[in-house]
């Protein structure tokens, strides 16, 4: 073997498989879409706490994405490689928010496209999603849904209770009970009328009833 024939080799040779327009190119369009992504990502967020650090991820994973598939369209053997590398890699990372699952499926999708040539298709399905997401998950509705955490000393002060929600919210459903000795606790999920919390102080007021206490929250509707 000569010197010539090692350095000749199958990694030298792939070295312009890629040419550099294309990277260039791909990464930059990547780039755009991604922040493109994270921007839609940090105004639809309507969870609890926000991640900056989700939507940084949403940009790399795009270009991270671009730069696999760019491998992978060059060279036949090395996405069989990359299939086999990729099937031990596992993510212990739970999702909190189940739209977040879409913005890592768009993120890697966009990724595929741009590196499979598709421009058009990449810019103009990640404006209509864009627009889709701003759309609907914006959108606020009428009935803000709260949980009233009530205490009452025995049933009838239960019941006397329960027939003060009934005349003064909108809606009200038990969602627990909770009965120990001397004490009586509810979970109860209420609409209110008019979106005041006055009632709230004259329940609590109520003999028999120990605390009531209000706290908005982001739960399922009632049917």
């Amino acid at each position: 073997m000569t010197f010539q024939e090692i350095f000749k080799s199958s990694f030298l040779e792939n070295v312009a498989s890629v040419s550099l327009l294309d990277m260039t190119l791909a990464l930059a369009l990547a780039f755009g879409i991604g922040l493109f992504i994270f921007l839609v990502y940090k105004k639809t967020f309507s969870g609890v706490m926000y991640s900056s650090s989700f939507g940084v991820t949403l940009v790399a994973l795009t270009m991270i994405t671009t730069m696999v598939i760019l491998a992978v369209t060059s060279n036949v053997v090395l996405s069989l490689g990359m299939v086999g590398a990729l099937s031990i890699v596992r993510f212990r990372t739970a999702i909190k928010e189940p739209l977040d699952i879409a913005f890592l499926f768009w993120s890697i999708a966009v990724g595929i496209v741009l590196a499979a040539g598709m421009i058009p298709l990449a810019v103009i399905g990640s404006v209509v999603i864009g627009v889709i997401l701003l759309v609907f998950v914006n959108r606020k509705s009428f009935e803000t849904p709260y949980i009233l955490v009530l205490q009452c000393v025995d049933q009838s002060a239960e019941l006397q209770a329960g027939t003060f929600l009934e005349n003064n919210t909108k809606r009200c459903a038990v969602k627990s009970k909770t009965v120990q000795r001397d004490l009586i606790e509810l979970n109860l999920e209420v609409r209110l009328r008019d979106g005041g919390t006055d009632f709230i102080n004259t329940l609590a007021a109520m003999e028999g009833v120990r605390s009531a206490v209000l706290v908005s929250y982001n739960g399922d509707y009632m049917g």
